[in-house]
């Protein structure tokens, strides 16, 4: 096979590839994500989780890469969410494109909320979250 062809077969390939992700795999990969930052898990260590390289999380993350109902299964045990949590406002006009500053600011904090380990500092947490909100 001639160096040309094998160009044109790999292009082929690609736009086949790209041509299979659609506006829902993208949403579905922008859920997991949107979980995955909440329990405060890298994409590493959810990859593990699943059996899957970090690669491969990377792209079910963008939606490049089509995830198959078994996979999807197993990400939602991983992440304690029902199947049906990576679909909901599906269709909806969302602005699904990055995260703003407020909102990653939201997602660190409940991260860090939920990695603390002493329950008493949880509640005096929330409770200095309650007084400066009512100011």
């Amino acid at each position: 096979m001639s160096q040309t062809a094998k160009k044109t077969a790999r292009i082929k390939l690609f736009e086949r590839a790209a041509s299979r992700a659609t506006e829902t795999d993208r949403h579905v990969g922008s859920r997991i994500r949107e979980r995955r930052i909440m329990l405060g898990l890298s994409q590493q260590q959810m990859a593990d989780m699943i059996g899957v390289t970090y690669q491969q999380a990377h792209k079910y993350e963008r939606g490049i890469n089509r995830i198959s109902a078994g996979r999807l299964y197993e990400i939602s045990q991983v992440l304690r969410v029902p199947v049906a949590y990576f679909f909901e406002d599906l269709g909806e006009d969302n602005d699904n494109g990055p995260l703003d500053e407020r909102q990653r600011m939201c997602l660190e904090l409940a991260r860090n909320f939920a990695q603390i380990p002493n329950q008493r500092h949880q509640d005096a947490l929330s409770q200095l979250a309650r007084a400066l909100a009512s100011k």
